[in-house]
């Protein structure tokens, strides 16, 4: 009896404690998130810093973990997370390394993207503050619709600027080998 009442006080202990949340940064991760219809679960997370200053975390999403770009490409779903942690980025800052971004994941040719990375880039026209997230939901069928601090703003069509998009952080010349490293799980 008295170890019954042990196991069942152990076992109270344990159901008690809550579950611990991955916090990178400074910033509470989810394990999953649900932009759109399906539920998408946390692949990974790291930091994007520069000169020592961590500038966002980033977090990889996905239907069916995976730490092969191929694999995350098919995948009908995929969010990447960018949680700003720094005062430092501005419309200005982030639209150069989008540009960059882009340029690096599409070897230089982004001609045949242009007219979507432009539509794009007009999504971070406003003023970016510390604490800002910004959530890239890339859907095969859809496209990739952004968000800003949980507010849809807008959809951009094409499977050819989908695939460069998640390429920023996770192609041959990502923004951070680091970052692709940690929200690929490795």
């Amino acid at each position: 009896m008295k170890s019954l009442k042990t196991s069942i006080l152990a076992a109270a202990c344990l159901l008690a404690i809550p579950a611990q949340a991955t916090t990178v940064s400074g910033i509470e991760i989810a394990d999953n998130i649900k932009p759109a219809q399906d539920t998408l679960v946390l692949n990974g997370a790291g930091v994007r810093s520069k000169f020592f200053i961590d500038l966002y975390v980033g977090s990889l999403y996905l239907s069916q973990p995976s730490q092969q770009l191929d694999d995350i490409l098919a995948q009908p779903s995929v969010a990447v997370r960018l949680n700003i942690t720094s005062g430092m980025i501005t419309s200005d800052k982030m639209k150069a390394a989008i540009i960059e971004g882009f340029d690096d994941a599409t070897d230089g040719d982004t001609q045949a993207i242009q007219p979507q990375i432009d539509a794009f880039m007009a999504l971070f026209s406003d003023e970016i503050k510390q604490n800002d997230q910004f959530t890239l939901l890339a859907q095969k069928q859809t496209g990739v619709t952004a968000y800003k601090n949980g507010q849809a703003q807008d959809t951009i069509s094409g499977e050819a600027f989908r695939q460069a998009l998640l390429k920023i952080w996770l192609g041959d010349q990502p923004a951070q080998k680091s970052l692709k490293k940690a929200m690929l799980g490795q």
